[in-house]
């Protein structure tokens, strides 16, 4: 269980932070980076919730999907054998992928690219999925310099999948879409 008896500790006044293990870093090192996006992603999935509409099987999955994220989050933080006991598994990429399933079974295929847009609830979907595409990103970066879980890059991947169909399903599965037409305003 996790306890936080302090939240303002002044560790962090000069530019370094903590690591899980205990280990002190700079605040822009690449591990740090790599946790943060994977935060921000979090907050941008806490704001999707907010324009839900009401949906409350859309806002079970993200409430899920924010608690994989802390996972995520507490795996990265830790580097080595440390964190064993924190590493994520494939199990919550294996839910990812049913859940879109899922949602796919209701929503026509694409017929062309889409634009961020529609329903308030699909535009916050796209801001999240590019947030989680920022993210894995900075963990292959991360994983380019340092051993990084590999069901952790695998989860981000399936997680902006996911959010793209989210975002096509609150378009009124697909209906809402806003589509990209080549060259119309050349």
């Amino acid at each position: 269980m996790v306890r936080i008896d302090r939240v303002v500790t002044r560790g962090g006044d000069g530019g370094e932070t903590s690591l899980g293990d205990g280990t002190r870093v700079a605040k822009d090192a690449i591990r740090v980076e790599a946790y943060g996006a994977v935060d921000e992603a979090n907050a941008a999935i806490g704001v999707l919730r907010l324009h839900l509409g009401g949906d409350a099987a859309a806002d079970a999955m993200l409430g899920r999907i924010q608690n994989d994220l802390f996972d995520v989050g507490a795996d990265l933080c830790v580097p080595g054998t440390a964190g064993e006991r924190l590493r994520l598994t494939d199990t919550p990429s294996l839910r990812l992928d049913r859940e879109v399933a899922e949602m796919n079974e209701a929503i026509p295929p694409l017929t062309s690219f889409i634009l961020p847009g529609g329903t308030a609830g699909a535009t916050h979907a796209h801001v999240a999925r590019v947030t989680v595409r920022r993210a894995e990103r900075r963990v292959v970066a991360l994983g380019r310099e340092e051993t990084v879980n590999p069901a952790v890059v695998r989860y981000l991947n399936r997680l902006s999948d996911h959010l793209f169909v989210l975002g096509r399903r609150l378009n009124g599965n697909g209906a809402d879409d806003v589509l990209w037409v080549p060259g119309a305003n050349r």
